[in-house]
């Protein structure tokens, strides 16, 4: 290089005229620096073989540097653009020399980068270099040294450059050219053969990109020895370059069809190419190995590269091979047998789940798995390494290879069930747990193999008693069914496919599959899944299906699960289908898809369905008679009312009708108009009923007839739709009276037994149908509740129809039992009927009612008269009528004699035999009875019969007897009986006495005179025997355990209740000995912090009441309990002011003290201690803490008389406002929304057949009066609530107005 003047200086002003070689200016550039370059020494010196390689080098790296001055560079490519391409094309032949070599190459991309981003035409530079390196290559003597070497990488470096059609037009002789570089790629030299196959490669792409203007592609002649020699290099080569070079330049080949077997289109229109492409395929290498062969053989190397580009081209060009030609299951054998799944296998394992050799390892394997026989054991060893991949996949939405990879493993579960381990089979079934749950997004492709592949695994022998894999089934199924139903886009596949997989994963739980409990088990929670998801959503899309397979495939499945077993799920199951209107929906089906195989599938449905539901083989006639049955639910209709001939066959489809008909009514499934229905029945019964009759099938018998037609004519009369033949009527009702049939043989809708028992003229054959009921079903027994409308009619439907006023079921038994009374030797049936009365009134308590209206006392009292002899039907009438009075109300009891010899008659009963006995069950049971008689008289009833109890001599003495040895034990009393028999008798009387002091108040209270419970001197009034001491009751109160204390408390409840009254009344005044109140208040008022609220509250009446008795006593009782009541004060005060997070009024323990200050504030002089605990701080924060929610009416009585007083400032009183009236909205809202329930106490739900049923319950009816806010009171506590209110709001008026006036 020369250069001419080193200082540096604007390049026009130091441009020199001549070089110092002479060359003209024209020829000289200046550069950046200053200096300048001659191009025609640079020139000259490139053309020179023997410059000195320093020099040459010299001058490439200064010529490098000036072409990134854009002045330089501009003017070069102005002026002399071609002058520097021969001498640069020199260096390369001219020096074997490597880094000058790099340095020309990096040259010569410069100037072409240069030209072509220039523009302005100058692209010819880089056209001529093109044009120049191929004229070069293709003279056809090259010797491939390493100068050769340089140019050939120097011409891949160009057309790696370009791929326009005028650089491939810039080859002149490209046949010698391709020649020339296939003739090179026989030396074994790896780097010559890699730059060649590169070389190769670019010129495919132009060569496929363009093509001559003859049309004539100048590599195919070639194409044949390129790809085996390609083959060859990639065997022998351990060069990763020259391994990826050949596989770009076979994967051009195959991307452009040369792979393809015959197919011209592909590769190009001429015949010749066609033919190539065939050799190619055909012809062995010159070893004589086929070409398969070879190609496996070549891609093992790149295979196994520890470079992931050159593993996922070799994958591709695999992939690209098997793909494009059309093998055959021996050439891919071939390949197989060559190891090749295995090679790529390993090529998965330790991809570390890279997408690019996933994608391309996956789509190989599943070509090479068409050879299923070949493959099998290859897919056997690699399986290991397919579970990870597919664990890989499965979290990615729309992975590409999600399917591939599916179809490989289960190509292998499928194939060998026996070879998935356990673990494995766990394993694949949560990845595709994961793959259900949603929360990747997967094609409908991906889910039907999802779904094939868990049935696959269900089938594996390791699957079998595997407990873990049934948990992760059910989290799959429930995500499989999720998707089919909540997925509007579902297509008809997955539906299909999700029924499949439903199907065999029920068919999978099996004994000798699956050890699981039943609980939780496949079964019951795949029938969980059909009742909650998948019949809802049929039925609600039934009309909107266009593809009759999926309903087949869900019929199908519903019948599959039919005909598994018949146990306690799958008829529970049949009985929800059916009543999910399953025969109204199937009927849906038959009309949207009227075809034979529809047709036949829906019936045998019913057949299986009516199998479960009603036994074994029932639905034989539905499946016998399939093929001849109409579609249409009114050809049905029409074909039941023809007359039959004794034609088997119209006989058989009339049975079948009849059968769908009888178990679809069942289940209020209407298949057709009621009217319609009706009329065809009727039509039956009038043509066909007395034939139908004699040649009765053992499956469609003559009652399910009779219950079908009571539903429809109840319908009818339900729907006021009133017409009907009476002619059918008569000939049906004329079969009943004859007594051959048998009701309650088979299932019968309620409405259908309703409409029976209103008919008044089958009261006599209803009655005999009872009896055999209770012979046969019961035996006495109290039935369970059955909810299977299929099955035979049980205890509570015909309790519940006894109960109703609308029909003849109480009179029927009370007729029943008449009749059974005036046959001898009935005592047994007797029985039976009685128990099933009493049973009935346990489940349904107002059949009580509707006993007592047909006169169910006069047919008790005669049976106990008959029974007197007989002691178990003596007991059970006795449980009967314990029954019948604990829940019958008062106003239905008639006042007729029976229930006063009953009294006799229990009476006379009991204590003859308890000396010697001691006081049994009976007797016991017995007590009860009396307490309840006494109970209902307080309503106005049985008067006559309490007075034959009262007056009762033997009664009053055993009661006088058992307490006086309670009360003789004193602080002992009870601890060695309690819960004993002694104990439970004691209290049954205690509990009679309760009562008889109700009823005397009731009904005797002019003629019984108080003085007697009180004096224990007085003498016993004539008119009453039964009777107890005030001061013997708190003995009780005080010593006795809790049941005893609550019976005690209650006594003198009502004790002090009777002396109120007494006191305000104008009869003589009540006498009390010196200090008898005093003591008497002294254990009452002890009690008032008793931890059971009822007895607390049963004393704080009792003291309220003492504090409210206008005797002289009353103050000194006041005063000598002062310290106590003030303490009952304090802490009620001290409860009310400290705040709460509940509601003071919601709670009630501090009610009976409440109750005693308000007995304080209703005295004439209130004492001032008390006036003084209700202090302006203690008020305040008492109002504070009250809700309007449930206040206190004593609260609202103590408010009233401080305000009285003058204790209440105007602060007070305006928050007291308020609350009253937000209180009183309150109450008015409660009764208009109804809230409160208007029924009878509640009482214990428990048969009464022992002592410990009675004792519990009477205790239960004693508790109840404690009740401070009971049900049956509340209109009365909203009453005195408002009153009180009121009268409040009174004495704030009447302030107001004093302090106006």
């Amino acid at each position: 290089m020369y250069f001419i003047g080193a200082t540096v200086q604007s390049p026009a002003a130091m441009l020199p005229e001549t070089c110092s070689q002479g060359h003209g200016s024209n020829f000289i550039i200046s550069t950046a620096e200053g200096g300048s370059i001659c191009l025609l020494c640079f020139s000259n010196l490139l053309n020179n073989p023997k410059s000195p390689t320093v020099h040459v080098s010299y001058a490439l790296s200064q010529l490098s540097q000036a072409l990134f001055q854009p002045h330089f560079l501009h003017s070069l490519l102005a002026m002399h653009s071609h002058l520097l391409i021969s001498p640069l094309l020199d260096v390369l032949s001219n020096f074997d020399d490597e880094p000058i070599a790099k340095q020309t190459i990096d040259l010569i991309q410069r100037l072409c980068d240069a030209s072509n981003c220039n523009g302005g035409g100058n692209s010819e530079v880089y056209k001529e270099f093109v044009s120049r390196v191929s004229d070069w290559l293709s003279n056809g003597s090259l010797g491939w040294s390493r100068r050769q070497f340089y140019m050939l990488h120097c011409f891949g470096v160009l057309l790696e450059d370009g791929e326009d059609f005028d650089v491939y037009n810039s080859i002149k002789n490209k046949d010698g050219l391709i020649y020339s570089l296939v003739t090179g790629l026989q030396f074994c030299n790896d780097q010559i053969q890699g730059e060649i196959l590169f070389v190769m490669y670019r010129l495919s792409l132009l060569c496929f990109m363009y093509v001559d203007d003859s049309g004539i592609d100048c590599m195919a002649a070639y194409f044949p020895k390129i790809f085996k020699l390609s083959l060859e290099i990639l065997v022998k080569s351990q060069s990763d370059d020259v391994r990826l070079n050949c596989i770009a330049f076979l994967l051009v080949l195959a991307k452009k069809g040369l792979f393809q077997s015959g197919n011209s289109k592909a590769a190009g229109s001429m015949d010749t190419l066609a033919a190539g492409n065939l050799f190619l395929m055909t012809e062995p290498d010159i070893d004589g190995r086929p070409l398969v062969v070879l190609f496996a053989e070549a891609v093992k190397g790149p295979l196994l590269s520890s470079d992931i580009k050159i593993q996922t081209a070799t994958l591709d060009l695999v992939f690209m091979y098997l793909s494009g030609a059309k093998f055959s299951e021996n050439e891919l054998n071939l390949i197989i047998k060559e190891d090749v799944a295995d090679y790529i296998f390993e090529v998965l394992r330790l991809s570390g789940n890279k997408d690019p050799i996933v994608n391309s390892a996956v789509q190989v394997l599943d070509l090479l798995s068409c050879a299923e026989q070949s493959f099998r054991p290859r897919l056997a060893i690699g399986f290991s390494t397919l579970v990870p991949i597919l664990q890989y996949v499965a979290t990615i939405s729309l992975h590409p290879m999600q399917c591939h990879i599916l179809k490989l493993v289960l190509n292998f579960v499928s194939s060998s069930p026996g070879l998935v381990s356990s673990s494995t089979s766990e394993e694949i079934s949560s990845i595709l747990a994961g793959i259900f749950s949603n929360k990747v997004e997967i094609l409908p492709e991906t889910f039907n193999l999802s779904c094939s592949l868990l049935v696959a695994i269900m089938k594996c022998t390791s699957s079998r008693g595997n407990s873990s894999l049934v948990a992760l089934l059910k989290d799959a199924l429930t995500s499989v069914i999720s998707t089919c139903m909540e997925n509007a886009f579902a297509t008809i596949e997955q539906i299909l496919h999700s029924l499949y997989f439903l199907k065999e994963a029920y068919a999978y739980e099996q004994e000798d599959y699956c050890l699981t409990s039943s609980v939780n088990g496949l079964r019951p929670f795949i029938l969980k899944i059909f009742k909650l998801k998948i019949l809802p959503w049929f039925i609600q899309k039934v009309s909107e299906l266009e593809d009759e397979a999926f309903a087949l495939g869900l019929i199908e499945i519903l019948i599959f699960i039919l005909v598994q077993d018949f146990n306690t799920d799958t008829i529970s199951f049949a009985e929800h289908l059916a009543s999910s209107s399953w025969f109204s929906v199937s009927f849906g089906c038959l009309g949207m898809f009227p075809s034979n195989k529809m047709k036949l599938m829906v019936y045998l449905s019913f057949h299986s369905l009516i199998d479960v539901l009603l036994g074994s083989e029932y639905g034989k006639l539905i499946k016998d008679a399939a093929l001849h049955l109409p579609s249409d639910p009114k050809d049905l209709l029409f074909l039941l009312g023809q007359k039959s001939y004794h034609n088997l066959e119209l006989y058989t489809c009339q049975s079948a009708i009849l059968l769908v008909l009888y178990v679809s009514s069942l289940y209020d499934d209407r298949i057709a108009d009621d009217n319609l229905v009706l009329a065809s029945l009727e039509q039956f019964i009038l043509l066909n009923f007395s034939d139908f009759l004699c040649e009765a099938s053992s499956f469609v018998t003559a009652d399910m007839i009779v219950n079908l037609y009571g539903l429809y004519r109840g319908f009818a009369k339900a729907s006021f739709q009133i017409p009907y033949s009476p002619e059918a009527e008569r000939i049906l009702f004329g079969m009943l009276c004859e007594g051959d049939w048998d009701l309650f043989s088979c299932a019968i809708h309620f409405i259908s037994l309703r409409w029976l028992l209103q008919q008044e003229k089958l009261c006599l054959p209803l009655s005999s149908q009872i009896l055999n009921f209770c012979k046969s079903n019961l035996i006495g027994d109290r039935g369970e509740h059955c909810a299977k409308a299929a099955e035979k009619v049980d205890l509570h439907v015909l309790a519940e129809l006894v109960a109703l006023d609308d029909n003849f079921g109480a009179f029927i038994f009370v007729c029943l039992l008449r009749d059974l009374l005036e046959v001898p030797s009935q005592n047994y049936e007797i029985i039976l009927v009685v128990k099933v009365c009493k049973n009935i009134v346990e489940i349904a308590p107002g059949a009580s009612d509707r006993f007592h209206v047909h006169g169910i006392d006069a047919v008790l009292h005669d049976i106990l008269r008959y029974s007197l002899s007989f002691q178990e039907l003596f007991v059970a009438a006795s449980q009967f009528i314990f029954t019948l009075l604990k829940y019958v109300q008062s106003e239905s009891i008639s006042n007729s004699g029976a229930w006063m010899g009953m009294s006799k008659k229990f009476l006379e009963y009991m204590f003859p035999s308890a000396p010697s006995h001691g006081w049994n069950n009976e007797a016991l049971l017995g007590i009860g009875i009396l307490s309840l008689i006494l109970h209902h008289s307080t309503a106005g009833v049985l008067k006559e019969a309490c007075k034959a109890i009262l007056l009762n001599t033997s009664l009053a003495m055993a009661i006088n007897a058992s307490l006086s040895d309670a009360l003789s034990n004193g602080s002992t009393l009870f601890n060695g009986d309690k819960g004993t028999r002694t104990g439970e008798t004691l209290i049954c009387f205690l509990v009679l006495l309760f009562f008889s002091i109700r009823s005397i108040r009731a009904i005797l209270l002019d003629v019984v005179e108080l003085q007697s419970f009180i004096d224990e001197d007085a003498a016993i009034s004539p008119l009453c025997n039964i009777r107890i001491r005030c001061h013997d009751l708190c003995k009780l109160l005080h010593y006795g355990p809790l049941p005893v204390k609550l019976i005690a408390s209650s006594c003198l409840v009502e004790l002090f209740s009777w002396i109120s009254d007494h006191t305000y009344s104008e009869t003589s005044a009540l006498k009390f000995r010196d200090g008898y109140l005093l003591s008497t208040s002294s254990i009452i008022g002890g009690m008032i912090f008793y931890s059971d609220i009822r007895v607390a509250m049963n004393c704080s009446r009792c003291l309220s009441s003492l504090l409210s008795m206008n005797d002289p006593e009353n103050t000194l009782l006041i005063s000598q309990h002062d310290l106590w009541l003030r303490v009952i004060i304090e802490e009620l005060m001290m409860y009310l002011g400290i705040p709460s997070l509940t509601p003071k009024s919601s709670n009630t323990h501090y009610k009976p003290a409440l109750n005693v200050a308000a007995a304080f504030m209703k005295l004439s002089e209130v004492p001032p201690w008390m006036i003084m605990l209700f202090g302006d701080s203690c008020v305040s924060n008492i109002i504070k803490n009250m809700t309007p929610s449930c206040p206190s009416i004593e609260l609202v009585i103590v408010f009233r008389r401080l305000l009285e007083l003058g204790q209440l400032n105007s602060v007070h009183i305006a928050d007291l406002n308020k609350l009253f009236h937000a209180c009183r909205r309150h109450v008015y809202d409660d009764v208009q929304n109804g809230d409160i329930s208007e029924n009878h106490v509640d009482r214990v739900a428990e048969s009464v057949n022992d002592a410990a049923g009675v004792y519990r319950f009477l205790l239960s009816m004693v508790s109840a009066q404690s009740c401070p806010r009971r049900y049956e009171q509340r209109f009365q506590w909203r009453r005195q609530l408002l009153e009180e209110i009121d009268l409040f709001m009174k004495c704030v008026d009447e302030r107001a107005l004093n302090s106006e006036s």
